[in-house]
């Protein structure tokens, strides 16, 4: 009976049915591509700063991190490789040895980067092979042969099959240096890394620099993504105390607390517009329900109890509040869907979004079917809230009263 005399209640007062299931449609569609929106940003940026080079997981010496210096290398690669090798959550690793050196082409020298990588192995863990430019990448048995960044390359202008000197310290300190020639040139879009750094065989530099079994770090990509604190807690143990293992969210808690910070700043925006919103939605409902109010007056004359009467008036707002929220969960999932499989491209904004260490312009929304039910909820419970105060408001009145109200 209740429900019935809602659902004629709804199809009666149509005007003021179909505002309250839009204003409620387009604010349930709002949250949801606006959290789908912020979310996909962030794990786009982590995402790129991340796999361009430092990795979901890094192994180093205890004191590395703190003190990055050849007295805290790792020094058995080997041994570190067998235990890793035998971690079957691991999908691939490598070792790096970074060197900090000295390039010089005619008349130019410039300090920059030089690292010596797997070539093969790296195409798996970083996005240096994916971010060729021009000539060609590295492999495993290239003698003499520099893969280096695209604005480190005009600063030393110089291009693909060019000469270029190095001069730096070996792992024992001792003095190395020779002429590369340049084979590839690549541009990851983080404009310091494309500035200053170069990548040559790990094979070649155990020659010249007497690397051989040492590394400043591993570099570990596990099966994944999700475990990548739970593998490093287990490596960490595994390696003993000799050795620290750090997942992403440590080696860049800058990126990850400016992405908090961010996601803060937004959800309070969100947060400052939907409290608007729910004032709106029960004022609206508040004056909505008191032009009822006779008609309310009426059913208490004739013997329906307040308890029937509030009961009614929520099973009204229910209703409402749920197609809304439906309808507006339906566009909003289907926008974040769209646009997640069709990225947002701020064309011309490149140079600005590589500022901010983004390698590229696209941004996706995040599809997340559990996010989208969660906000979905989260509409429900305002909208219905709002109309509270509404209507025990109005169903507080005493019959006589309601009837004669103008």
């Amino acid at each position: 009976m209740l429900i019935q005399l809602a659902l004629r209640n709804i199809t009666a007062y149509k005007k003021r049915s179909i505002v309250t299931v839009l204003l409620t449609t387009v604010t349930t569609c709002l949250l949801i591509f606006s959290t789908a929106w912020m979310d996909g940003s962030h794990k786009t940026m982590i995402e790129n700063g991340v796999e361009i080079y430092p990795g979901y997981l890094q192994i180093t010496g205890k004191e590395f991190r703190d003190a990055p210096s050849y007295d805290h290398l790792i020094f058995d690669a080997r041994a570190v490789s067998r235990i890793l090798a035998g971690n079957s959550d691991i999908s691939v690793f490598a070792p790096r040895f970074e060197s900090f050196v000295l390039f010089s082409a005619e008349q130019k020298a410039v300090g920059g980067m030089l690292t010596g990588i797997v070539p093969e192995q790296e195409q798996h863990l970083s996005r240096l092979a994916s971010s060729l430019k021009t000539g060609a990448y590295l492999s495993s048995s290239d003698q003499a042969q520099v893969y280096m960044g695209n604005e480190f390359a005009k600063r030393l202008d110089l291009q693909v099959g060019d000469e270029v000197a190095f001069v730096g310290s070996g792992a024992d300190y001792s003095f190395a240096a020779d002429l590369l020639r340049v084979k590839g040139i690549f541009q990851t879009g983080l404009f310091d890394f494309d500035a200053s750094s170069a990548f040559i065989s790990k094979s070649y530099q155990d020659k010249i620099m007497a690397t051989e079994n040492y590394a400043t770090h591993f570099i570990v990509l596990p099966k994944e993504i999700e475990l990548s604190a739970r593998l490093a807690r287990e490596l960490g143990t595994a390696l003993g105390h000799e050795y620290q293992v750090a997942s992403w969210d440590q080696t860049m808690a800058s990126l990850v607390k400016a992405m908090q910070l961010d996601s803060m700043f937004g959800y309070i925006t969100l947060g400052i517009i939907f409290i608007v919103i729910f004032f709106v939605i029960m004022i609206y409902t508040l004056l909505a329900i008191y032009a009822r109010i006779r008609e309310i007056g009426v059913l208490r004359a004739i013997g329906t109890s307040p308890g029937q009467v509030l009961s009614m008036l929520l099973l009204e707002s229910g209703i409402l509040s749920l197609l809304s929220v439906l309808m507006g969960g339906l566009i909003g999932a289907a926008l974040a869907w769209y646009f997640n499989v069709h990225p947002i491209v701020f064309t011309g904004y490149e140079e600005q979004f590589k500022q901010y260490g983004l390698a590229a312009s696209a941004m996706p929304t995040d599809f997340a079917p559990l996010i989208i039910l969660r906000d979905m909820v989260v509409m429900f419970v305002l909208s219905m809230l709002s109309t509270l105060y509404p209507i025990f408001k109005v169903n507080g009145l005493v019959p006589v009263e309601a009837i004669n109200h103008v």
